[in-house]
C-alpha cells in the first residue's frame, strides 16, 4: 500500500464535530482547501478574512460542497496588529475553545518594498510576526481545548535558502523581493518548532508543527511580484508561474494535504516539519520533511522569539 493510500485510509474521515478551527487565507489556494478538508470532517470553521467579497465567495464555495458547513467570516487584517486583536477577540466571542489553528496566509516577494500598518516589512509582517500575535492571542482559547489545540505553521522549501539577519529583519537597508520572503518562511519554521519547545517546557496545553506544500500551484503570486507589476504583465507573470507550479509541482488540494496531516495525523509529533515525500518535496504523499540546518538552531529561535515578543507585545 503506498504512503498516500495508508495516510488517505487512515485520515480521509476522522471526525471533527465539535471542534473550531481557525484558518487563515481561507479565501483561495491552500487555506480554502485546508478549510474544505476540516469541513468535510465536520468542524466548524472560524474564518479570518480582510476582503469581504473574497470571504463571501470562499463561504459559497464551502457551503456548495458542504451545505451543512458550520462557518464564520472574521474580520481581520493581518498587516494590522490592532485589526490582529480584534480578529482574536471575536473568535473569542464566538467560541471558548479552540482546536486547530492553522497559519496559512502569506504574501510572497512583491517587486517593492512594502510595510504593514504596524512599519514591519510585509513579508516579515504578515507571514510570521501577524502569526506570532495571532497565536499569542488565541493561546487561552487552544489551551481550552480538552487535548491541546494544535497549531499548523505553514513554511515553504523556500525556509532552505537563507538565513536571518537579525540587523535587519525588517530589510530597511537592503530588500530582495525572494530574499525577504525566505526569511519571512524560516522564521514560521523557526516559530513553529519554539512554540512546541516552549509549550512542552511551560506545560502549556497546545500542539505545534510545521508543515510545507512543496510547489503548489496557488494563487500567492497574486499578491507577490504579479500583483506589483501593471495588470496585463501581472496577468502573464500568474499564467506562467502558475503553470510551472502544475508542471513541475501539485494543485493546491495537494498541497494542502500536508497541512491537514500535521494538523490531524494521530503521529504527527509536536515540534517536527512535514511536506510532500516526492522527488524535492515538491510533490507526493505527507509525511516527514527536512529541516533545513538553520531552522534547527535553538539559539536563533528563542532570539527571533524574543524579538518578536518585543514587537507584537504579545507572549
Amino acid at each position: 500500500m503506498s504512503r498516500d493510500r495508508q495516510w488517505r485510509v487512515e485520515h480521509s474521515t476522522p471526525s471533527l464535530l465539535g471542534q473550531t478551527a481557525v484558518v487563515t487565507g481561507a479565501t483561495s489556494g491552500l487555506g480554502l482547501q485546508v478549510a474544505l478538508g476540516l469541513a468535510r470532517r465536520g468542524a466548524r470553521l472560524l474564518l479570518p478574512v480582510r476582503n469581504p467579497a473574497r470571504g463571501q465567495a470562499a463561504l459559497d464555495r464551502l457551503r456548495a460542497q458542504h451545505p451543512d458547513a458550520d462557518v464564520a467570516l472574521i474580520p481581520m487584517d493581518l498587516a494590522s496588529l490592532t485589526s490582529i486583536q480584534s480578529g482574536a477577540d471575536e473568535v473569542a466571542r464566538l467560541t471558548g475553545r479552540l482546536d486547530i489553528l492553522v497559519n496559512n496566509a502569506g504574501i510572497m516577494a512583491p517587486v517593492h518594498r512594502l510595510e504593514t500598518q504596524d512599519g514591519f516589512e510585509v513579508q516579515f509582517g504578515v507571514n510570521h510576526l501577524a502569526h506570532f500575535a495571532l497565536t499569542a492571542h488565541l493561546r487561552p482559547l487552544l489551551e481550552a481545548s480538552p487535548q491541546g489545540g494544535t497549531v499548523v505553521t505553514v513554511a515553504s522549501l523556500a525556509a532552505a535558502k537563507n538565513t536571518l539577519h537579525f540587523d535587519d529583519l525588517q530589510s530597511r537597508h537592503h530588500y530582495s523581493p525572494f530574499g525577504a520572503y525566505q526569511r519571512s518562511k524560516l522564521a514560521n519554521l523557526l516559530f513553529a518548532r519554539e512554540l512546541a519547545r516552549r509549550a512542552g517546557e511551560n506545560g502549556w496545553n497546545l500542539h505545534s508543527r510545521a508543515a510545507h506544500p512543496g510547489w503548489a500551484a496557488t494563487s500567492i503570486l497574486r499578491n507577490g511580484q504579479a500583483a506589483s507589476l501593471p495588470a496585463p504583465l501581472g496577468r502573464v507573470e500568474q499564467a506562467l508561474g502558475g503553470a510551472v507550479l502544475r508542471v513541475f509541482g501539485q494543485s493546491a488540494a495537494h498541497g494542502a494535504e500536508p497541512l491537514l496531516y500535521a494538523a490531524l495525523c494521530p503521529t504527527a509529533r509536536d515540534g517536527d516539519y512535514y511536506g510532500p515525500q516526492g522527488k524535492g518535496e515538491r510533490h507526493g504523499a505527507p509525511g516527514p520533511a527536512h529541516v533545513p540546518p538553520a531552522a534547527l538552531k535553538t539559539s536563533t529561535a528563542i532570539r527571533l522569539w524574543d524579538v518578536s515578543e518585543r514587537l507584537t507585545k504579545t507572549f
